[in-house]
């Protein structure tokens, strides 16, 4: 028997996982969403017809229910839902900081509670999505629940620890790179390649590279010596401080 889906939000996110259940032809028995943003909406249902909208309350009463909330709002979200959240409902939340401990003070009733990193490329079935599950999740609801988040990618157990450092190591981590690969391919085409000419030259270097760097065997030093001239070596300390700086000063407010 299908299993109902509920999302509390109705963004980014919630996007993200549809597209990639959607992708691999993951059926719900219906899909609820509550969001407070008349827009936000308005194009999830545009984009996923089948979506239903309702009250909080209607979220909390399906087979499956997400938190898709940003760390601010979560616990008052869950105040409002924690007397019609069914005692055999599996809730996972999405958001870092909120630990399971804080959920469990709202949602105590609750056996099956797990906690999702989520990311981007889920949307193309290529995520990497370290989840955690608490203690006494139900063994078979557990294979069935991985089984599931797995359609979106590369789905792994980890200790509740490490989730804020996979979310700044993986949720977060494509956009410290996207803006610069499209800047480098403006500048290909600013040296006559073609767009496409361009798009290809860096997807494969950067695979190729990354490879390199993590499968070759080599020290990270041997690989960097591999190439002798380094066009923006002189700003490399300037760009490390600035991940440093950023990255882990993130890390510390998300934190639980």
């Amino acid at each position: 028997m299908k299993k109902s889906a509920g999302f509390i939000g109705g963004g980014r996110v919630t996007r993200i996982l549809l597209q990639g259940f959607k992708n691999k032809n993951v059926k719900f028995s219906k899909i609820v969403v509550t969001e407070t943003n008349p827009d936000v909406l308005t194009k999830l249902k545009k984009q996923f017809p089948e979506v239903e909208s309702s009250d909080a309350k209607a979220v909390a009463g399906q087979d499956i229910v997400f938190i898709a909330l940003h760390p601010p709002v979560v616990m008052e979200a869950l105040e409002t839902i924690k007397e019609v959240v069914r005692k055999d409902a599996t809730v996972i939340s999405l958001a870092p900081k909120i630990n399971l401990e804080k959920l469990s003070q709202k949602l105590g009733h609750i056996r099956n509670l797990a906690r999702l990193i989520p990311n981007a490329n889920s949307i193309i079935n290529e995520g990497f999505n370290p989840v955690t599950f608490s203690q006494n999740f139900d063994p078979a609801d557990k294979k069935e629940t991985l089984d599931l988040l797995g359609t979106l990618g590369t789905t792994f157990e980890v200790t509740e620890s490490k989730l804020e450092s996979y979310a700044i190591m993986s949720g977060m981590l494509p956009t410290y790179f996207w803006f610069q690969w499209q800047e480098l391919g403006e500048i290909g085409k600013k040296t006559g390649l073609t767009e496409e000419e361009s798009r290809e030259s860096i997807y494969n270097t950067i695979i190729a590279s990354l490879n390199l760097l993590y499968k070759s065997g080599l020290s990270p030093s041997e690989v960097i010596d591999l190439i002798p001239v380094k066009p923006i070596g002189e700003h490399e300390q300037q760009i490390a401080e600035i991940y440093r700086t950023k990255l882990l000063g993130l890390f510390e407010k998300i934190k639980p």
